[in-house]
């Protein structure tokens, strides 16, 4: 590793970071809220450290090892929630403790949304603003690391991607086509986000909501301006327009590259990870109606229909946005949504979960050993898009589902130490390490009672999540360090 290379980099984003403390001050001023100030001090003080970090080595040449890569990866992540703390911990309002601050700082960039704030509606304009660009921000994050980079370390789950998509996923070496990915990945995540704001705009939304809501659903991330999340608007054409951008921006962004390079979206109906994303939500959905109507949830069918298909997919995508919560909805219902946040969305896309290209490639290895039983001599390729998958490439995948599922049995035992309950602790672990946000139990609405150490432990779970597990875990292992 070469640490003078990665504190140059460092430094490069808090300076970059830091300029992204200054619309909150616009907002502060515009709103008369009176407390620009603290912002405008977090501004000076993440711009200082990042000017510390890259002044001495501002000389340095030397070129990105994969070593480096694996380290500024996890950095950015963890250095910039660090500084994101720091409008909260200025503020009056709300009074948050360091591990408050940090928990919702690290939720808002992981875009998991899982949050230790109440009373949000009577918060200063500019806290609320501040919450939702940090999951705006997160999610751009996600794109580029998900399309651009991690792809060059040889991890995530754009690896196991074989449509086919141009950018630098195809490239063995660090290029300047990253730059032209990121470029074009943020013109796309940039458009979809005022597309976003327009139509929540037009179906009722004053300004403020409507670009707020927009940065926390194109980036998946379920933060609100309001303590009843979606709720609050109490409106159809509101839930039908966060239905409809959570659904795109659960899809592959490299899908959306290809399909804005070419003015074609016939690249969405031949990609299989897209079908194989529609098809889990419509059955869940399918399987969900019923249940809600059986058990006369609702007032009637279509009420049944919207907020049964609007959770669905809510939790499905990992956005964690609620009208009413689903934590009381009857019989198995809340266990089988939460189940379906561990398959999250597509590779490539600002979803959390493990991604439908590995459930995919899982459910149909299962389908060849089953045969194998019975033909034990055939040759059964597995084929994604029409396109045989390598048995190295398989083994990877078990090789995450595993470490996946060790991982979050390990967290949830943990968790239950801390004092709290089984449901509570074990959706609490699914909800952060899936990035969904709200999960069961006392985590159902907010996390405001779990204790500190439970809030250290699920911030962790985040990271891990977010970072697609081997990216983090790399880092603890003695080889990593030792090679």
């Amino acid at each position: 590793m070469q640490p003078r290379v990665v504190l140059k980099i460092l430094g490069v984003l808090l300076v970059l970071f830091s300029t992204t403390l200054l619309p909150p001050v616009a907002v502060s001023i515009g709103y008369q809220d009176g407390i620009y100030r603290i912002f405008l001090l977090a501004y000076i003080s993440t711009l200082l450290t990042g000017i510390i970090c890259w002044w001495p080595v501002r000389h340095m040449q030397r070129e990105l090892r994969f070593r480096d890569g694996f380290v500024i990866v996890v950095l950015f992540w963890t250095v910039l929630a660090s500084f994101g703390t720091l409008p909260f911990l200025l503020s009056d309002a709300p009074r948050m403790s360091v591990t408050d601050a940090f928990f919702e700082s690290m939720s808002g960039l992981t875009t998991t949304g899982a949050t230790v704030m109440t009373g949000i509606d009577e918060l200063p304009v500019s806290i609320r603003y501040y919450r939702q660009q940090l999951q705006w921000l997160g999610g751009m994050g996600i794109i580029v690391l998900a399309v651009a980079i991690m792809p060059m370390l040889g991890i995530g789950g754009m690896q196991l991607y074989r449509a086919e998509t141009p950018g630098p996923m195809k490239d063995t070496k660090l290029t300047p086509r990253i730059t032209e990915t990121a470029k074009a990945l943020w013109y796309i995540y940039l458009g979809l986000t005022l597309l976003c704001a327009l139509a929540y705009w037009l179906s009722g939304m004053n300004a403020f909501d409507a670009i707020g809501h927009s940065f926390s659903t194109v980036a998946i991330g379920g933060f609100s301006t309001h303590d009843r999340s979606l709720g609050y608007f109490d409106s159809n054409a509101v839930d039908l327009v966060a239905m409809v951008f959570m659904l795109i921006s659960g899809v592959n962004f490299a899908l959306h590259f290809t399909a804005w390079r070419s003015r074609s979206i016939s690249c969405y109906f031949r990609d299989s990870e897209v079908l194989v994303y529609f098809s889990i939500l419509f059955a869940v959905v399918a399987i969900t109606i019923p249940v809600l109507n059986a058990h006369d949830i609702f007032s009637d069918t279509s009420e049944s229909l919207l907020q049964g298909a609007f959770q669905v997919i809510s939790i499905g995508t990992t956005t964690g946005f609620t009208t009413g919560g689903y934590s009381w909805w009857p019989s198995f219902l809340p266990i089988m949504l939460l189940l379906v946040s561990f398959i999250g969305g597509c590779a490539g896309s600002t979803a959390g979960g493990m991604k439908v290209i590995r459930f995919t490639l899982l459910f149909k290895q299962g389908q060849r050993e089953i045969t194998r039983l019975v033909h034990p001599n055939a040759l059964i390729p597995i084929k994604v898009g029409g396109k045989p998958v390598s048995d190295r490439i398989i083994s990877a995948v078990w090789g995450f589902f595993s470490l996946y599922v060790l991982s979050y049995i390990v967290l949830s035992l943990i968790m239950t130490s801390t004092g709290v309950d089984i449901v509570t602790a074990f959706s609490a672990v699914a909800a952060c390490l899936n990035n969904l946000g709200p999960g069961l139990g006392e985590v159902a609405s907010n996390y405001q009672n779990i204790s500190d150490g439970g809030k250290w432990l699920l911030s962790f779970a985040m990271l891990l999540g977010r970072l697609e597990l081997f990216t983090l875990l790399v880092l603890l292992s003695a080889t990593f360090w030792r090679g």
